[in-house]
């Protein structure tokens, strides 16, 4: 018999039962984002992208309950969200509500009727990162279709729903013509990745001034705002479109000492080539000076500027939790170098690795990006992210490594490819992090030291995370082949990490569970990413039959201890469908798990981590397990 997937499809597309606070706050914070990126796809793009932005996160705010009712959720063999009715239950109030916005009242203009207090953002302009011209086209299309029609496209295409779902949410929010909407969507091709791409990601913004001159000249300074501006013009519009001495720094505020020597950069710590063979320590404060710009003081200068003082039209971006300010004293110089169209220039603090970049051919424009390194040591100090172009990134390896090479992890079999390097930068190698579109493969950076091989990814921070797999606590690195093996169905799911400010990722084949119809074994797998900041963990619980190519998430925990160091325990349970068209709980938890029972829509229980149970289609039940030493345990929703 051939074992089937279900569909990805909730209980109740379009009713949920009753949802409590708790329960649908939990849901708003886990899945903020794709609330808001799809309250900004079904908005009238007639609003432009800054109201847009701004009207969908007021929606996605303004969705929560008031009933403290909960029911209990299996979720099916999907994501972790369709399972859950307070995601479900938001989703509609969502869709509800920008729908609303969408439909002109009579005698009303389309903006009166917008939420009345929006996120306000005084002196900026907020929009997302501009796409390629599929993201361009794609929205030009959806701007010609009705407001239901866009709303079935995104359904579709976002939440991955089939028609029925589609067309029962539609007529849930009030829709008359759900069929109607569903015919006027197909004449826009399906293309999912687009839709999650940077392009309509309203919390990931770019930012720009507004109404500075009108601002300026209702003031009482107007005079020194006038003058200030032209002090900028001196130092960045310099003749023949060069930079100034501090480049897109904003105009000196202070005359600190301590400020004016971090800003030195005859100051700038410079380690010696061969420091890191007798040190002590493994860490980015052994790394010496490299690339062919580290002479260059102009550039240096610039550099130290921005970071102290960005000015308007300096990109800054950060990992969660790490501070943008300015160093407090000269930092250490790591790179400085043209990486691809850009000259860069890396520096270490001692908590955190900046990158500086300006465009080589002198345009004005340049990007600061952060991240936390603290206690980074060995194979987590081991490279850092120069840049990404074309698809494709750079990095800059520690002194201590002794070859690289890409592998894809989807491919286990297939032989690692080794990476020329010049003065410790790799050539480059296909990047995952920014790549939109369905996963077919997953490029990893392998590195080679003294103390053996590592792997690591790109989650499009400077830092790239570290990659593991076995029991929590007892892990090792991904290069034997059943580590391989065992990320390989599991890789794509890196995705769901991307600029979270990941430092590991460890991957624990933790049961092989028998299907009830006898067509093989199924595969339980955990994945937890721990963050640089400590909090922010995200545990996820992934169920592969032995037809599919890929494991699918069925549950996820976000700061819960399960599937770690702390707790290296973890039960999950997912609906799944036989040939034969019996739907069944399959429920799995570690080696040490003596029972599991499961109450609620499914009433099951069995001796052992293995659990399989007939049930209805849509069933929703709770997990319990109780381990070796009497403790009990829930499982991840």
């Amino acid at each position: 018999m051939q074992s089937q997937h279900v569909s990805q499809r909730p209980p109740s597309a379009g009713g949920t039962g009753p949802v409590g606070v708790e329960q649908a706050e939990a849901a708003l914070v886990e899945h903020y984002p794709r609330l808001v990126r799809l309250a900004y796809l079904v908005l009238p793009p007639g609003l432009g992208r800054g109201r847009r932005v701004l009207t969908a996160h007021a929606l996605a705010q303004r969705a929560l309950p008031r009933s403290r009712k909960l029911p209990s959720v299996v979720p099916a063999q999907a994501s972790g969200r369709e399972g859950d009715p307070g995601y479900a239950y938001l989703r509609e109030r969502v869709l509800r509500t920008a729908l609303e916005a969408a439909r002109p009242r009579k005698g009303l203009p389309r903006l009166a009727q917008l939420p009345p207090s929006l996120p306000q953002v005084w002196g900026l302009r907020l929009f997302p990162r501009s796409g390629g011209a599929d993201e361009l086209a794609l929205e030009q299309r959806l701007s010609g279709l009705s407001g239901p029609a866009r709303a079935a496209y995104v359904l579709r295409g976002l939440e991955r729903l089939p028609d029925p779902d589609v067309r029962e949410l539609l007529e849930a929010v009030g829709v008359t013509d759900p069929g109607g909407a569903l015919a006027s969507a197909n004449s826009v091709p399906a293309q999912p990745g687009l839709l999650s791409s940077p392009e309509f990601d309203p919390c990931s913004l770019q930012a720009r001034p507004t109404d500075l001159v009108r601002r300026r000249q209702h003031t009482k300074a107007a005079l020194a705002a006038a003058a200030a501006l032209a002090v900028c013009g001196v130092l960045v519009a310099l003749p023949g479109g060069g930079w100034g001495p501090d480049g897109a720094a904003a105009p000196a505020y202070a005359g600190n000492p301590a400020a004016e020597a971090a800003l030195d950069p005859g100051r700038l710590t410079r380690i010696p080539a061969d420091a890191w063979r007798t040190s002590a320590r493994t860490d980015f404060s052994v790394w010496p000076a490299r690339g062919p710009l580290t002479g260059d003081q102009a550039l240096l200068r610039r550099a130290l500027a921005v970071w102290a003082r960005p000015g308007e039209t300096v990109r800054v971006s950060a990992t969660p939790g790490t501070q943008t300010g300015g160093p407090a004293g000269p930092p250490q110089l790591l790179y400085a170098g043209t990486v691809d169209a850009a000259r860069v220039v890396i520096l270490y603090d001692g908590l955190r690795v900046a990158r500086y970049a300006e465009p080589k051919d002198g345009t004005q424009g340049a990007a600061l990006d952060f991240a936390r390194v603290d206690g980074a040591t060995g194979a987590g100090a081991s490279a850092l992210v120069l840049g990404r172009s074309d698809g494709n990134v750079r990095y800059l390896t520690a002194p201590w490594v002794t070859g690289a090479a890409q592998r894809d992890l989807t491919k286990p079999d297939a032989a690692a490819v080794p990476l020329t390097r010049a003065d410790g930068v790799t050539a480059p190698l296909a990047g995952p992090a920014l790549r939109s579109g369905a996963c077919a493969s997953w490029t990893a950076l392998q590195l080679t030291d003294a103390s053996g091989t590592h792997l690591a990814t790109d989650l499009g921070e400077l830092v790239p995370a570290r990659l593991t797999a076995g029991r929590p606590g007892a892990a090792g690195e991904v290069t034997g082949a059943q580590a391989l093996r065992t990320w390989a169905p599991f890789a794509c799911s890196l995705a769901a990490e991307r600029s979270a400010g990941i430092r590991s990722v460890n991957a624990w084949a933790y049961a092989e569970q028998p299907l009830p119809d006898g067509s093989g074994s199924g595969t339980w797998v955990c994945t937890r990413a721990e963050t640089w900041r400590g909090d922010g963990t995200a545990a996820l619980a992934l169920f592969r039959t032995p037809g599919g190519a890929a494991g699918t998430v069925v549950a996820k925990g976000t700061d819960v201890p399960a599937c770690g160091p702390r707790d290296p325990h973890v039960l999950a349970g997912v609906l799944w469908k036989s040939a034969a068209g019996s739907w069944y709980l399959l429920a799995a938890g570690g080696r040490d798990t003596a029972s599991i029972g499961a109450s609620g829509g499914v009433t099951a229980s069995g001796r052992g981590p293995l659990l399989a149970a007939k049930a209805a289609q849509g069933a929703r039940a709770d997990l319990t397990g109780t381990l070796a030493d009497g403790r009990t345990i829930s499982g991840l929703h």
